[in-house]
């Protein structure tokens, strides 16, 4: 049986092979349009910053709580992107969770990322939002971290510090500019987001803080943040979003206010704000600005789509270009909210793919798109001998239930698709998993497992586990496991001995408590129990608008 599970991956790996060869024999003029489509990077990139080196392109975005922790994005066009590497494979030492808004800067030959993280407490349980700078010699890498630069603001009783951003001023001296964390605390207070002198290489905080812009206006309500401030004609421009960001209730928006100094007074446009929900897209927001070589002016920023499966996808970025009006003043999309169809900035732009992923595990590594929780040493390892696995093992520490010990997950890129694998529960363990699942970053989840010989289906939230569903498992040292997903709310989940015959396991479960959801392949939570999955395939399915 096993000769035959090898041959069928071998066929589909050809198949795959001989797909992406009929996309890259396209001619020339069909692959190149002068349109593109929003978003640009999909799946759950949020809060992204942009930087041009040359004809490069580089950006990054939040990573929450999954690691390894902030991609680093390369592009040549604006629109295709692709996961280059990490700025930490491993959290730094100071940090506790809720890796945050990475700003990469280009200042004089170096390269800086400012990020949010919660600092380690010790005691206290969530800890204090901080604002740290890791340094490199190069934008892709390797960066060195240098720590925090500023966490709680001593007047501001329970209010960490998020956002930052780097610039200088008019007579060319580096400042931080970021926002101390008012609504996270007990009572409201204000968002503040402040400036203060840093040394020369941008390491250290010197000087006055001094607040530069708050939230005043009715649409902002309890939320000014995501600075991005450039120079243009004499003026700063202070790009900012307000309300709230994330989730449901979202009601996020951008504006923008401008001053001759970075210090202000600032004059808030009376247009704000500059980029808002259409019928295509709600929550636009946190972006930052790049400059194309011929002088034009685009925003990589986040929004969710507008449809029914948005929040388990997450938050998308988008790019539209930035125009500036007769009195100076930024204009997006003539104020109707993010494009889903625009010209493209270099007169490039890919085709829509629709073909299937497959990962057969013959790379020595994971691909750079794989992530995993933070929260525990995971194990997770390929072997390339007999045709190649992906091998999870649960280590101690583990996060401690019996489905999600050890986790390698992906991005969804939408919320309907069907995701098959072949998975195998070995070592000397009975309660070895292997095992498929829908994962949020929140501790919530629902999947199928197989191992001591049966097949269950299970949820969890938070620490709240519960097995839905068991029944016998087929004769088989390895099982076929499938999942389904609707509009990222409906999940059906299914196995196979054979990968032909199929059995439903359990009544299909609502997953709309599953927000930024990965596609995730899971082991069990027993220290030392071994997970083996010999491929993963993930095909679309038809979505909705």
């Amino acid at each position: 049986m096993l000769h035959n599970l090898r041959a069928s991956k071998t066929r589909l790996i050809q198949a795959l092979l001989i797909a992406g060869l009929n996309v890259l024999c396209l001619p020339v003029a069909a692959q190149q349009k002068a349109l593109y489509k929003n978003p640009v990077i999909p799946g759950d990139f949020p809060d992204p910053s942009v930087i041009r080196v040359g004809e490069d392109y580089w950006a990054m975005t939040t990573t929450g709580t999954w690691a390894p922790h902030f991609p680093i994005l390369h592009s040549r066009d604006l629109v295709n992107w692709r996961i280059v590497g990490y700025v930490f494979q491993q959290k730094p030492p100071w940090v506790k969770s809720d890796f945050w808004a990475p700003e990469i800067i280009h200042d004089r030959g170096r390269f800086l990322v400012y990020y949010t993280a919660r600092r380690d407490d010790g005691a206290r349980k969530v800890g204090t939002l901080c604002v740290a700078v890791a340094t490199a010699p190069a934008p892709a890498g390797p960066y060195n971290d240098h720590g925090p630069l500023v966490c709680q603001i001593p007047e501001l009783k329970n209010v960490g510090s998020i956002d930052a951003f780097f610039i200088r001023d008019e007579q060319n001296r580096p400042y931080l500019v970021w926002k101390a964390d008012g609504n996270d605390a007990e009572p409201d207070q204000p968002t503040s987001i402040f400036a203060q002198r840093l040394s020369e290489d941008g390491t250290k905080l010197i000087g006055k803080r001094s607040e530069i812009l708050r939230n005043t206006e009715t649409w902002e309500k309890h939320v000014t943040e995501g600075s991005f401030i450039l120079r243009r004609n004499g003026w700063v421009y202070h790009f900012y979003s307000g309300n709230a960001c994330c989730g449901r209730g979202c009601d996020y928006a951008l504006g923008v206010a401008r001053a001759r100094k970075l210090l202000g007074p600032w004059e808030k446009s009376k247009n704000n704000p500059i980029l808002d929900d259409n019928e295509d897209w709600q929550c636009p927001g946190h972006g930052s600005i790049v400059s194309t070589p011929d002088g034009r002016d685009f925003l990589l920023y986040h929004s969710y789509r507008r449809r029914r499966d948005t929040f388990s996808l997450g938050r998308e970025a988008l790019l539209d270009e930035v125009h500036w009006d007769a009195d100076g003043w930024p204009m997006i999309n003539s104020g109707r909210g993010p494009t889903s169809v625009a010209a493209a900035p270099l007169n490039f732009s890919r085709a829509e793919s629709r073909a299937e992923f497959f990962d057969g595990f013959n790379a020595p590594q994971l691909g750079l798109e794989w992530q995993w929780p933070m929260f525990s040493e995971q194990k997770v390892r390929v072997e390339v001998a007999d045709g190649g696995h992906l091998i999870l093992e649960s280590p101690k520490g583990s996060l401690g239930d019996e489905w999600t010990g050890t986790v390698a997950a992906r991005r969804f890129v939408s919320g309907n698709f069907e995701v098959t694998t072949l998975a195998e529960a070995s070592g000397a363990f009975p309660q070895s998993r292997a095992g498929l699942s829908a994962y949020s970053w929140r501790d919530r989840s629902i999947g199928i497992a197989f191992g001591g010989n049966k097949v269950m289906l299970w949820s969890r939230v938070g620490k709240d586990v519960q097995t839905l569903a068991t029944i016998d498992a087929p004769r088989a040292r390895a099982l076929y496991l499938r999942m389904t997903a609707k509009d990222g709310e409906l999940y059906r989940f299914a196995y196979s001995a054979n990968g032909r015959d199929w059995t439903e396991l359990g009544e299909p479960l609502t997953g709309g408590n599953i927000e930024g959801a990965h596609i995730a392949l899971t082991g069990s939570g027993a220290p030392g129990a071994v997970a083996r999955f010999d491929w993963i395939r993930i095909t679309p399915r038809t979505e909705n608008k």
